[in-house]
């Protein structure tokens, strides 16, 4: 199917302007066309075993009012909605959601904390969003690492303490977890530092606060090095959020693509989990509510 590769960096730019088998209320669908599960998926009801808490990315879904994907989402399952702006909290609340995932237009994916000349910018404006989410009940705010520009793993992780440690110490006092997110630099994020889930963890156990955490995102996890449930087993008491999204691709995660999301998600219950998992692949079938709610649907265990 042709289409337009996007990000997130790109999409959140642009809103800032303007499993082969699943089970559906005892119905099980395996090995159908993509109209097929469509079909079922929009007739069935949404019947959730309440062992995960959905969120979704806003940016997937730019084309649809933030107002209407929240009324929705809801609907079909969603309990939260990911990396919103201050203006869009409200919305969000009044329609019975939560942000789960705090962010703002000064969030920069390639300029982090891994450089200090970006310390005292970043300093000012995080110290205002945490302050923000705190006082709308939100707890979870994203930070990144920055691309590399020739820092080294050790500098990088320096620095990084170096420029988040205050900030840390600020949500610790607001209740607020900053959360660096696991970004491939093969594919769409290149020489993005934070790219292995063992870097982030050393970045963890530098900084040593239970208010900083990790996002593990599955399909840039997968791309960069796979190994998704070992990792996540290993590792799950460094990790606060969750993304998915299909691989190849970042389409829908359903038996289109090589990852088996109903066993991931097993394992991420398995580890005692209690926060989010928010959807974060670009839907490509017309209906792309039908998408989202195939994608609940598959992660619900």
């Amino acid at each position: 199917m042709a289409q337009k590769k996007i990000n997130r960096r790109q999409a959140v730019k642009n809103i800032s302007l303007g499993v082969g088998v699943i089970s559906l209320g005892g119905t099980m669908i395996a090995g159908q066309t993509k109209d097929a599960v469509d079909n079922n998926i929009n007739s069935l009801p949404v019947s959730l075993k309440g062992n995960i808490n959905h969120s979704v990315c806003r940016w997937c879904y730019r084309k649809i009012p933030l107002q209407e994907l929240a009324q929705k989402g809801r609907d079909i399952g969603l309990k939260a909605i990911d990396l919103l702006k201050p203006d869009e909290w409200k919305i969000v609340r009044d329609a019975g959601l939560k942000c789960s995932l705090a962010t703002d237009t000064f969030a920069s994916i390639t300029s982090g904390f891994n450089d200090p000349k970006n310390h005292q910018k970043l300093q000012k404006e995080y110290v205002e969003l945490i302050s923000k989410a705190s006082h709308a009940g939100i707890k979870q705010v994203i930070v990144f690492s920055g691309n590399r520009n020739g820092i080294s793993d050790e500098e990088g992780w320096e620095q990084c303490a170096i420029g988040l440690n205050p900030l840390v110490k600020h949500a610790e006092k607001n209740n607020v977890t900053l959360i660096m997110e696991l970004l491939n630099s093969k594919v769409d994020h290149k020489d993005y530092q934070c790219d292995h889930t063992p870097w982030g963890v050393a970045l963890v156990d530098k900084i040593g606060s239970s208010n900083f955490k990790l996002l593990y995102d599955i399909y840039h996890m997968q791309i960069m090095e796979g190994d998704i449930i070992a990792t996540i087993r290993k590792y799950h008491n460094y990790i606060n959020h969750y993304h998915t999204g299909g691989v190849p691709g970042r389409n829908e995660i359903n038996d289109n693509q090589e990852l088996n999301y109903p066993a991931i998600m097993k394992a991420i219950v398995k580890t005692g989990f209690k926060g989010y998992v928010a959807q974060e692949f670009i839907p490509t079938y017309d209906d792309t509510l039908k998408a989202l709610k195939e994608g609940i649907t598959i992660c619900d265990v």
